[in-house]
């Protein structure tokens, strides 16, 4: 017996792997389960991964999300249950290496993170989750190049008016387009967003604006205006403002205000392996919140991928309480005011001149099952003619469209379904609520698209007293 216990002593021991996410929801998946095939390390976060119980259903093509990787190259490996196969072995291997194998890396980065296989996989994979920590993981073993870093502190360098120099000077002059390919890797196809010029002169809309015909606003609501709206696409939150008011609600906001240390949901951390940084940014904007949270007011949000990281990423960020109940009063706009008409508490009418439009869903949008609110609303607008497009991912996906490698797989991924019924409908407007999609369909060609807070500012018709 002591010749076995000092041999044992020499056996090789698998280091327990540091996790940087909360995977306790899963602590009991899979127990009892004979054929869960659990990994052997990896803890709570192997059993998220092992959910997947090999079906191939991601291996499929026609309608739904899942998975935009798979439908452009028809290869397993790079469809959800292809890359658990590579995670179920690099978690059983000896070698704690085995996580950052280049097979695994490749298949990883292929993912878009859209969320499509947590809807449509009948076990709700969350490969977008599993992604983020397994970039986290890469991170800390200094396997992730400068371009994720500089993506993840996007926020903060919008701040600088310098910023918004270089970005146009780099879409005007290819050489320092190709430099940036090179040294970087980011592509040289695609011009980048350029940030909307700011008025220092100008207030922000934060004001109750209200129409003539509206009675005094008695409801309160919280619009979180996110980076990108607030840095890209100003006209959007402001036309969420004069909307919700027009409607007879108190709008307060939180990060528009142009303070240096402005607020930031932390998505593009969150997105990019660096969780401290996302947990930071997090806990800012709970703190900032907590107060409408516990006053019961809704916190309304217009950038899919920002505001449902409040119900959804926020959850798996260790933040407490605090997230669980902020993550049960943020809702999208079109999802808020579908709710206040189905309860015959909004008072305006909308009506619109026969004007044509396609609809495209943002992928986060899809996953929550937020298209049937868009739906909803639209159809309340009065002579309006639209219809939804039937698409995957658009495949801009953040930045992933950007990224030189994975260009042509970015626009493999918006030739399946998306630009042909675009290009069919070359008169029809296009509504988009995503940043990355907006982005994604102006660089095809297609004019920009416009958010919902636009088209239905733009439709108001009348109103009535509530």
């Amino acid at each position: 017996m002591a010749l076995f216990l000092l041999g044992s002593c020499y056996l090789p021991q698998q280091t327990v792997m540091k996790l940087f996410l909360d995977w306790s929801d899963y602590q009991n998946a899979g127990m009892g389960d004979a054929y869960a095939d659990i990994p052997k390390s990896g803890g709570d976060f192997a059993k998220a991964v092992a959910v997947c119980i090999a079906s191939r259903q991601c291996e499929q093509a026609g309608k739904g999300v899942m998975c935009p990787s798979f439908r452009v190259t028809g290869k397993p490996a790079l469809s959800p249950g292809g890359r658990v196969k590579l995670l179920k072995t690099a978690l059983n291997a000896a070698d704690d290496d085995a996580l950052f194998d280049p097979e695994l890396a490749e298949a990883m980065n292929l993912c878009v993170s859209c969320k499509g296989c947590k809807r449509e996989c009948e076990n709700e994979l969350d490969m977008a989750l599993i992604k983020a920590e397994y970039l986290a993981q890469r991170r800390q073993s200094g396997g992730l190049p400068l371009r994720h870093t500089l993506w993840a502190h996007l926020p903060r360098l919008l701040r600088w008016p310098l910023i918004r120099k270089l970005v146009v000077w780099r879409n005007q002059h290819a050489w320092l387009a190709h430099l940036l390919e090179r040294s970087l890797g980011i592509t040289a196809k695609a011009p980048l967003p350029v940030p909307a010029a700011y008025d220092r002169s100008k207030k922000p809309a934060t004001e109750n604006i209200l129409l003539p015909e509206s009675s005094t606003p008695t409801r309160e609501v919280v619009l979180f205006v996110d980076t990108f709206n607030r840095r890209f696409n100003p006209a959007v939150a402001e036309a969420a403002i004069k909307l919700l008011s027009a409607a007879g609600y108190t709008v307060q906001t939180v990060g528009l205000a142009d303070e240096h240390d402005s607020l930031c949901c932390g998505r593009t951390y969150f997105a990019n392996g660096m969780i401290a940084k996302a947990q930071n940014e997090a806990t800012r904007l709970l703190q900032a919140l907590q107060p409408h949270v516990d006053a019961g007011r809704i916190i309304i949000g217009l950038e899919p991928s920002c505001i449902l990281s409040l119900r959804d990423e926020y959850l798996k960020l260790g933040l407490g309480d605090a997230a669980s109940r902020l993550a049960e009063r943020v809702l999208l706009l079109e999802e808020f005011i579908a709710r206040e008409q189905t309860a015959n508490r909004w008072p305006l009418a909308f009506k619109s001149d026969g004007e044509r439009m396609l609809v495209h869903g943002h992928c986060h949008q899809k996953a929550v099952g937020a298209m049937k609110a868009m739906r909803k609303v639209l159809k309340t607008v009065a002579g309006l003619d639209f219809e939804l497009i039937e698409s995957s991912c658009c495949g801009m996906a953040g930045h992933f469209g950007l990224e030189a490698e994975h260009y042509t797989a970015s626009q493999a991924m918006a030739e399946q379904a998306l630009f042909p019924a675009l290009r069919a409908e070359p008169q029809a407007a296009v509504v988009a609520n995503g940043f990355s999609c907006q982005q994604q369909i102006a660089n095809g060609g297609f004019g920009k698209p416009r958010h919902i807070a636009e088209i239905l500012y733009a439709a108001i018709a009348q109103q009535e007293p509530v």
